[in-house]
């Protein structure tokens, strides 16, 4: 099975975690600057990933699956992950009132994913970083490898 990691990382956490996801499938991670057309033909299984940014992905992530054709991941299995803030780590209710009505960047990640086409094969996953610039917490990147091996196992 073919599978493609792409992500957008703004402080290096999710770069990490798309490389330690990409490492256990012995796949490519690319950076969302970096895709070509070309990179998704035959791609079985695709995951996608950004940090968290105002509630959402970044902005390239967004672009990225807007411009993806209508049913460009048909018959493709997709993924989403964030890197994210635990939200009992920043002690501020109007920030935990903001996530519960807005949530992180996986979720509308995944949504995209799937209106392309894409086939969910995972929830949504997000990893932790201990601040606003990192770094990811101990046992994220471990994490990660587990998660991906799970995706691989549904198959």
């Amino acid at each position: 099975m073919k599978s493609l990691i792409i992500y957008d990382s703004v402080f290096g956490n999710t770069e990490k975690i798309a490389n330690a996801i990409g490492e256990a499938l012995e796949s490519q991670a690319l950076s969302v600057n970096k895709v070509t057309p070309g990179d998704i033909q035959g791609v079985s299984l695709l995951i996608v990933g950004s940090p968290t940014r105002g509630f959402r992905p970044t902005k390239a992530i967004k672009e990225f699956i807007r411009h993806l054709p209508a049913t460009e991941l048909h018959n493709v299995q997709v993924a989403a992950f964030d890197t994210r803030i635990r939200i009992t780590d920043v002690n501020s209710a109007f920030l935990t009132f903001m996530v519960n009505i807005f949530g992180y960047a996986a979720q509308p990640i995944a949504n995209g994913l799937k209106g392309k086409g894409g086939t969910l094969v995972s929830h949504p996953e997000g990893f932790f970083v201990e601040d606003r610039e990192g770094p990811l917490f101990i046992g994220e990147l471990d994490r990660a490898q587990d998660w991906a091996r799970s995706l691989i196992s549904i198959q």
